[in-house]
């Protein structure tokens, strides 16, 4: 993409970042003391089990070197807003999907760098390889992610109607930008999109299957309430796809490594209709 789309594709990240930082408040991260177990299990399944489940699959699927590194970068983010509200249709915990959206989207501004870096080295051929700028990334990340966040917070900790007020207009442009930037992802690989929907499907599908069930027969095996193990499952399986994208046109430039994301996109609302009727129906 040329320097204006990638800019409107920063901006419209940033938007959705400052939605979110507006549903957020400090008890979101003092909550991490007042239910570690919870906490603890969610991110777990999010930054440790999730990298782990794509790696082993792009593995013993065959897929394309893009493709490979595109499922890694969406298996590194955390949790987007959009995660936030199915766990509320579902009748989750939605107090603790806040928290854990809001705690990995911190901690994945480090642990990004090091799974896309690798990710880049291990798929890759050494002629093809890029040199990644992990600090560089790092900056990046914080600029589009961490400060809009902070700002979002502190306009509603200031000014908590005219927050309130704002954020549902906020949430629809958010979700607007999204869907945007995902229709023009496609279009721009129109050409390849039926090739590479045959090579990512099967492994983006299960990465999404797998890591909803992973997330929530782990917490029900530590014994967390069914309204806690709902939520916890929608973080593991409903990933920030719209960073994906983001960190592949413009960190990485190179749009191929999105199509993952975009592909996932479509299979994690169509699974995430699947768990809201479980979270309504067995109660």
């Amino acid at each position: 993409m040329d320097e204006i789309s990638s800019l409107i594709v920063g901006i419209s990240l940033m938007i959705i970042m400052f939605g979110m930082g507006l549903s957020l408040t400090i008890a979101d991260f003092k909550r991490v003391i007042d239910e570690p177990k919870a906490i603890l299990i969610g991110l777990i399944n999010q930054l440790v089990l999730l990298p782990i489940i794509g790696f082993t699959l792009v593995t013993f699927i065959e897929v394309p070197p893009e493709i490979a590194i595109g499922i890694m970068i969406l298996a590194a983010c955390p949790g987007g807003a959009t995660s936030n509200i199915i766990a509320f249709l579902a009748k989750g915990d939605t107090a603790l999907s806040v928290s854990l959206t809001a705690v990995a989207s911190i901690v994945t501004i480090f642990s990004i760098p090091l799974i896309v870096g690798f990710s880049i080295t291990h798929f890759q051929s050494l002629e093809s390889q890029m040199e990644l700028d992990a600090v560089k990334m790092i900056i990046q990340l914080l600029s589009i992610v961490v400060i809009p966040v902070i700002i979002g917070m502190l306009l509603r900790a200031k000014a908590t109607r005219f927050a309130t007020r704002m954020e549902k207009s906020v949430h629809i442009i958010a979700t607007a930008l999204f869907v945007l930037i995902t229709v023009g992802l496609i279009f721009k690989e129109r050409a390849n999109i039926i090739p590479y929907f045959k090579q990512a499907g099967v492994p983006t599908t299960l990465l999404n299957v797998i890591s909803l069930s992973l997330g929530y027969l782990t917490a029900r095996i530590f014994q967390l309430r069914k309204a806690q193990s709902i939520s916890i499952a929608v973080e593991s399986g409903v990933q920030n796809s719209g960073l994906a994208i983001t960190i592949a046109i413009i960190t990485l430039q190179n749009t191929t490594y999105g199509i993952a994301a975009a592909i996932y996109t479509l299979i994690m609302y169509a699974s995430a209709f699947v768990i809201i009727m479980f979270g309504r129906v067995q109660r």
